[in-house]
């Protein structure tokens, strides 16, 4: 079968339900991939020391180069918004490779998961070339639904084993961070089961009709300075033994990761692939929103806490630095971006074109007023920034003051496509901040349909 999204894209899948493989069809039109790749985009943006340097945002309505202006959503989509595509590709994140054919095995299912309110899947994804290491997804559905259940996808930091205690579910096979609990010698153990549960918060989404699909950042990447593991040494191009300057660092690879998450989570049918949501929390809210923003396919995009790299702007930022995050961080970017090191006003993109690029659907950005390092103030800017292309495309953009704290409910006097939300917390993400995600995602999407 085949379906068209909005826009245009189209996606082809062809599934076989008589036993627990399904084979996906490659994925087209996802924003990351029809960016052409580097070859011939390279040529057409100058080098970082020709690029212009300017204080101020670069305007989403003007075309970079040639200064034209957009004035028409068809312009946006048939010009700018490509355009922006390859940008943060090329000076930032680096570019994501083209689609892969992508296969599901189901290896467990517990449908009496939570006292019998849910089911547990554990689901194994393979693709890419021959070694490519898989991903494991656990997906956990709401039971007695009349209706598919919206589906929030994200990434996790330490294992599937860690976000709910269940003594069955697969541990890690790659390495995983000494920080993580019950991490031994780099391996996870038993001991680790449950010890992110309050952070993911199984039980509130599934008590709110919502599933959650999640997998462990390492399957795509382990998070350190090391591209010899993961999935990037498997898509090197022919003579290659490294990544090049423009190739993808390991934000844009967890991102892709999301990606093939989705091509599996629109075959199922438990799951409302209209309403697929996306959050991710700290360096993992950043990949939420680089997801997001290149998979139209994603209806709702919560990058928590996100910082330097997420939501905060570049130009400006007075916490973390560009030069911060690229010596502390050098593998979460692409070679050039250390170039803005210390000149970020050379930037030809800032981050408020990332939420150009997620709309017209709604994005919150979640935020704590303890959290200075994330810098909520610079990710206000990036909502402002981006207000006039969800005006453009017939969207509200942002509300009043674009800011809704605490308890205060989400409405429409308050509350347009854009928000932050903020409260007096840390960096954490916990069960009052999914209370308020979850209200954010009824309010823009409509709440789950009721169980019998």
């Amino acid at each position: 079968m085949s379906e068209r999204w909005p826009h245009g894209l189209v996606y082809a899948v062809v599934c076989r339900w008589g036993g627990v493989v399904v084979a996906l069809g490659a994925m087209c039109g996802v924003a990351g991939a029809a960016a052409g790749g580097e070859p011939g985009s390279v040529a057409d943006f100058p080098p970082v020391e020709a690029l212009p340097a300017s204080s101020e945002l670069p305007d989403p309505l003007v075309m970079f180069g040639t200064g034209e202006a957009v004035r028409t959503a068809e312009a946006w989509y048939r010009k700018r918004r490509p355009q922006i595509v390859a940008l943060v590709q090329h000076y930032m994140y680096g570019y994501l490779p083209e689609a892969p054919a992508v296969s599901a095995e189901v290896r467990r299912v517990d449908a009496a998961f939570l006292s019998g309110r849910a089911t547990l899947r554990e689901v194994t994804l393979s693709f890419g070339p021959p070694g490519t290491p898989p991903v494991d997804l656990l997906v956990i559905v709401p039971n007695g639904r009349q209706a598919a259940a919206p589906v929030f996808l994200g990434i996790n930091f330490c294992g599937n084993h860690t976000v709910v205690d269940d003594p069955h579910v697969a541990l890690p096979r790659s390495w995983v961070p000494e920080r993580c609990r019950g991490a031994v010698e780099n391996r996870a153990t038993d001991e680790g089961r449950g010890a992110q549960a309050e952070a993911w918060c199984v039980d509130e989404l599934i008590a709110r009709g919502y599933a959650l699909a999640t997998f462990y950042c390492g399957d795509i990447d382990p998070d350190r300075p090391d591209f010899t593991d993961g999935v990037h040494p498997h898509f090197l191009r022919p003579g290659q033994t490294e990544p090049g300057p423009h190739d993808w660092g390991t934000i844009a690879a967890w991102a892709w990761g999301l990606h093939r998450a989705v091509d599996y989570l629109i075959t199922c049918d438990d799951l409302d692939r209209r309403r697929i949501c996306v959050v991710g929390h700290s360096r993992l809210g950043k990949t939420a929103l680089l997801a997001g923003a290149l998979d139209e396919r994603i209806a709702l995009v919560v990058p928590h806490q996100s910082g330097t790299g997420g939501m905060a702007l570049s130009r400006g930022n007075q916490q973390e630095t560009v030069a911060r995050i690229n010596t502390s961080f050098p593998h979460w970017f692409n070679d050039v971006f250390c170039q803005f090191n210390g000149c970020e006003e050379l930037l030809p993109i800032d981050q408020h074109l990332l939420v150009c690029l997620v709309a017209p659907r709604p994005l919150l950005d979640t935020e704590g007023d303890q959290d200075l390092w994330a810098n909520y103030e610079q990710a206000l800017a990036a909502l402002r920034g981006a207000d006039a292309v969800y005006k453009l495309l017939g969207r509200r953009g942002l509300v009043a003051s674009g800011v809704v704290r605490d308890d205060e409910p989400f409405t429409a006097e308050n509350c347009g496509d854009i928000v932050q939300y903020r409260r007096d917390a840390p960096h954490v993400l916990n069960r009052d901040y999914w209370r308020r995600i979850l209200d954010f995602a009824d309010f823009q999407l409509g709440a789950p349909a009721s169980a019998p």
